[in-house]
């Protein structure tokens, strides 16, 4: 028990001391963003108080909570310091959900105010931000709080359950890990949309509405389509979403104006559809799949094993 606690004592130590060594890298680069930034660009005028706020979100506050943590870290005072800093978790939240509108912002100050232009360029070639941008440091809150989730981790792995603090790191593994999740959430929704933009701006005409609300995006390829006659095997792009499957064909390569999009052929709903594998069940090659829907069979063929097997989990999935 001696050694195990030992044990847990130095990677407890280690992970602390690294921790705080971040932390100060951390506050180092949130430093120059503020000082010859925010707190500049507030004197001058330069941008509107709007535009500031709207490019720089809850940074300062999110400076200051990380500030208090590294106060108490050094002092070794690990409990108050989660207490403080869980308060202010919820800021990171709100500073993911604002950097999509961050980044639209600061690129349209950019092209159209030129005092502000040569002012960015001029702070940026100052030797402290080693060649780098305003842009590669607004993300560093989130790129934070990712790693956050893994020192507190590590230190509540080797806390001894029966401390005190044990408990505040609990808690505080749990908060970081609720508001990782709601950041993800936001990126996967920010990513999810910007899918189904791209696939509607593929589909010639506006006939097939890709842009619904809750609708997800799951995955797209070349399929053949085996006919019930024995025609011709017909290759089509599919388009699978969280509830419907779309059918699309080259659109003809010397059209004027859809040379490089797809016509929609059809479009599948999927709380009617059953999948099932005909053949591929073994290492062959390729395989079929048979979507059945009220209406009508859709039998699916690929060469590639892999892929018969990828759509088929994807499909099922889908359905399910």
């Amino acid at each position: 028990v001696e050694d195990q606690r030992a044990r847990w004592e130095r990677k407890r130590s280690r992970t602390a001391k690294e921790l705080l060594e971040t932390e100060h890298k951390y506050l180092e680069q949130l430093d120059l963003v503020l000082t010859y930034f925010v707190t500049i660009l507030k004197a001058k005028g330069t941008l509107k108080p709007a535009v500031l706020e709207t490019i720089f979100g809850p940074l300062e506050s999110i400076y200051s909570s990380s500030h208090v943590l590294s106060l108490h870290l050094e002092k070794g005072n690990l409990g108050p310091g989660l207490e403080n800093f869980c308060q202010s978790l919820d800021l990171y939240g709100h500073y993911a959900e604002n950097l999509e509108q961050a980044n639209k912002t600061l690129k349209e100050q950019v092209r159209k105010n030129k005092s502000f232009r040569r002012f960015k360029k001029l702070q940026e070639t100052r030797p402290q931000f080693q060649g780098r941008e305003l842009e590669d440091l607004l993300p560093l809150p989130l790129q934070r709080l990712h790693q956050y989730k893994h020192f507190f981790r590590d230190l509540l792995e080797n806390t001894s359950p029966d401390t005190a603090e044990y408990q505040k790191l609990a808690k505080t593994v749990k908060s970081v890990c609720e508001v990782s999740h709601w950041v993800q959430d936001i990126f996967d929704k920010r990513e999810n949309s910007l899918q189904l933009l791209r696939v509607q701006k593929l589909l010639k005409g506006q006939k097939t509405q890709v842009l619904t609300p809750g609708r997800w995006y799951i995955r797209e390829g070349w399929l053949l389509v085996v006919p019930s006659k024995g025609e011709e095997l017909k290759r089509r792009m599919f388009f699978l979403f969280s509830d419907i499957l779309i059918a699309a064909k080259p659109c003809h390569p010397l059209h004027l104006l859809n040379s490089n999009k797809l016509s929609c052929q059809a479009v599948y709903p999927l709380h009617q559809c059953s999948v099932d594998k005909v053949f591929g069940h073994t290492w062959s090659q390729g395989g079929l799949l048979s979507l059945s829907f009220p209406h009508k069979t859709l039998l699916l063929m690929s060469s590639n094993q892999q892929e018969i097997n990828d759509w088929y989990r994807s499909l099922t999935a889908a359905v399910r």
